[in-house]
């Protein structure tokens, strides 16, 4: 999905041959566009009065003719771009085809506390047969944002309503929107780099920018529906788009139904990861060396992180019989993904799942990340007072320090 002010940016034509490439390996792709700085240069034009209602247009008869010409021209313009195939590329010359039809059926909006929206509608309906069959059929599927009623009239649409309704109606893996932005910024004006839906509607609740507050609608109402995943990137960045889908971080704004990463219990298959994870640690003297026959058998004690099955972080959690007291050891972090509270995420997890085994305590031993444990209430205490099973094989070699916690 993107505007009329995305179509209308220098880097369009490079987000283009990007889409020409995703249609290249196979990906089905349903193109969305908006129109709305196009209808409003039409009007000013033809000395048509614009009128909103609630950031909405007021289609009369002679605003719908500027409708009807600007989406007409914009399809042919973005047709036009896929037909050109890549220059200098093993694409040069390869043939796209890109299909338009009467997929969508509308309605009008009628009259709402007393305004008379006239040829502005809603979706009715998607024909998703159809598009699937073009889908199938290798061509990538181009909607312009009206829609056509069982009597034969035309109404002007929100390209929002449009995307969310054919992602709904496909059951889109993804609904990609691009935006002015990066993705979607924090109140400090930061990337969001991913994030669950809830953080959306909380974002939106905060948000007083009515295009932005559109964009972030269109994200809620497609996840909530059953698309899977929302991606939001920039329109003014050559690259975003395959950055976004083909790297681990991406280039925007992942948002998904529930967290990208997922904390959860460590399982056989996580063995490898955790491995490649720990290795420079331990060769570095940060942490104990592990042989995978141990980790193997103590897999059962440890939490990971994970991002597309990739371990970001991990840490265990080590319970000795007869006295309440934990131990939390082998807490690693991947140096790419440091500075994220990903380590304090960890921590309060195991400090919960403490809690429920009715341990009083958990201690660690560490010798280079003292402060840190220090940061997040961990008190050093002796040597002397670690639980007795673990004084006797305390490596002094090491001659890590002790910190406890209380629960």
């Amino acid at each position: 999905m993107f505007s009329g002010e995305a179509v209308a940016h220098t880097n369009f034509a490079n987000i283009i041959h990007d889409i020409a490439l995703l249609n290249s390996l196979g990906v089905k792709l349903v193109l969305v566009h908006g129109a709305r700085p196009q209808i409003e240069e039409r009007t000013m034009l033809r000395g048509v009065d614009s009128q909103f209602e609630d950031d909405i247009r007021i289609t009369d008869s002679q605003t719908l003719e500027c409708v009807k010409d600007a989406t007409g021209s914009l399809r042919a313009h973005i047709e036009a771009l896929l037909t050109m195939g890549l220059a200098n590329s093993p694409m040069h010359g390869s043939q796209i085809r890109v299909c338009s039809g009467n997929f969508v059926v509308a309605k009008p909006i009628g009259i709402l506390a007393g305004v008379d929206y006239q040829h502005t509608g809603t979706v009715r309906r998607i024909d998703g047969e159809g598009v699937e069959k073009q889908l199938a059929d290798g061509s990538i599927v181009l909607l312009s944002p009206i829609g056509y009623s069982p009597t034969g009239e035309v109404f002007n649409l929100s390209h929002q309503d449009v995307a969310t309704e054919i992602a709904m109606t496909l059951n889109a893996d993804k609904l990609i929107v691009f935006s002015e932005q990066d993705g979607l910024l924090n109140s400090d004006g930061h990337l969001i780099q991913n994030c669950e839906v809830s953080a959306i509607q909380q974002l939106s609740e905060q948000c007083d920018d009515k295009q932005t507050a559109q964009l972030l609608k269109t994200i809620i109402s497609s996840i909530e529906n059953g698309v899977n995943r929302c991606h939001c990137v920039s329109y003014t960045d050559d690259g975003a788009l395959l950055q976004e889908l083909f790297t681990r971080d991406g280039a925007g704004t992942l948002i998904s139904h529930n967290h990208y990463e997922q904390l959860r219990p460590a399982s056989i298959e996580d063995v490898g990861g955790i491995l490649e994870l720990i290795e420079p640690l331990e060769a570095a003297g940060t942490l104990v060396k592990r042989s995978r026959e141990l980790l193997e058998n103590e897999i059962d004690q440890f939490t990971v992180i994970d991002r597309d099955g990739m371990i970001l972080a991990c840490a265990a959690l080590y319970s000795h019989a007869g006295i309440q007291s934990g131990e939390i050891a082998c807490v690693a972090t991947h140096p790419d993904y440091r500075g994220e509270d990903r380590g304090e995420r960890l921590l309060a997890a195991l400090e919960l799942q403490a809690k429920k085994f009715k341990l009083n305590n958990v201690f660690v031993l560490t010798t280079q990340t003292a402060h840190w444990f220090q940061e997040l209430g961990y008190l050093e205490v002796s040597r002397d007072q670690l639980p007795e099973q673990k004084q006797t094989p305390y490596n002094l070699q090491r001659n890590s320090k002790v910190f406890i916690k209380q629960l």
